[in-house]
């Protein structure tokens, strides 16, 4: 912290030196700089006049979603049930594919590290660089439209997020415990299961729950683009303008998602 000295010979401390406050304020200028070309480059295109017309759309369109259609709620069960069907088995999915992948790119398990762990890495990266809306087109374009594309898009997707977050905490382990284990002659199946697994289970069950609540609102948009679920009823109901029916699906799934929420919830704090 510099001392300033005042003409009556009096110290006084400040925070920052000149230089640093000048520089400080030379940052926050830049910033500023590239917010306002970023928004110029964003808004170039825009055509204001729908934007400030947009409210009055927007409430237009309420009306018409009030009431939900309540007739229709029967035509929902079977594909909100392949919609949780779809979250849950492209969750299973996923944790048998991206266990061994983790154990792969974790430091302290990988085989090697100047080869293997970086193909680990890579395949994590891909999963989780691209949307489960990406997959779920691609897969709908080589599978067809229906369920089993939704599935691998969510498992696809999930790969990735499972994998980083589990071999994160592999890394992070306590290695006196391994190496207590090793020192007895144990195997290395016998020092994974006794020392390593025992550890990384907790967050292994947590990071599991907790990307299961994730996909039940990602199976939920795969249907949009006909992987099956509840939003394909969406869409097909966004195409006929069915405001009703929209609203009543959006009403469903968020009633889903937060029992979806409160379950993961119970179940991660019972787990870790």
């Amino acid at each position: 912290m510099p001392v300033s000295v005042a003409p009556d010979v009096q110290k006084s401390w400040r925070l920052r030196t000149s230089r640093a406050e000048l520089l400080l304020w030379f940052g926050w200028f830049c910033l500023l700089a590239v917010t306002v070309f970023c928004w110029q480059i964003m808004t170039k295109d825009t055509i204001w006049a729908f934007v400030s017309d947009a409210p009055a759309q927007a409430a237009d369109l309420a009306d018409r979603m009030i009431p939900p259609r309540w007739d229709y709620i029967g035509r929902l069960w079977g594909p909100l049930w392949d919609t949780l069907n779809i979250a849950t088995l492209g969750t299973l999915l996923a944790i048998v594919i991206s266990v061994p992948i983790a154990f792969l790119a974790a430091r302290n398990t990988t085989p090697s590290v100047a080869f293997v762990r970086p193909i680990a890495l890579v395949i994590i990266v891909s999963s989780r660089s691209i949307n489960a809306l990406i997959w779920a087109l691609l897969l709908v374009s080589i599978l067809g439209p229906g369920v089993l594309a939704g599935i691998l898009a969510i498992a696809l997707r999930s790969i990735g997020f499972i994998g980083k977050l589990l071999y994160e905490a592999i890394e992070e382990i306590d290695t006196s415990q391994v190496e207590a284990i090793t020192a007895t002659g144990a195997t290395p199946a016998q020092v994974m299961d006794y020392g390593i697994v025992p550890q990384v289970l907790p967050a292994f069950a947590g990071i599991t729950v907790f990307r299961w609540d994730i996909n039940i609102r990602e199976s939920a948009i795969v249907g949009l683009v006909g992987a099956g679920g509840i939003g394909l009823l969406l869409e097909s109901s966004l195409n006929i303008l069915a405001w009703p029916q929209v609203s009543l699906i959006l009403l469903i799934t968020l009633a889903t998602v937060i029992v979806s929420e409160w379950i993961s919830a119970k179940l991660r704090h019972a787990l870790i």
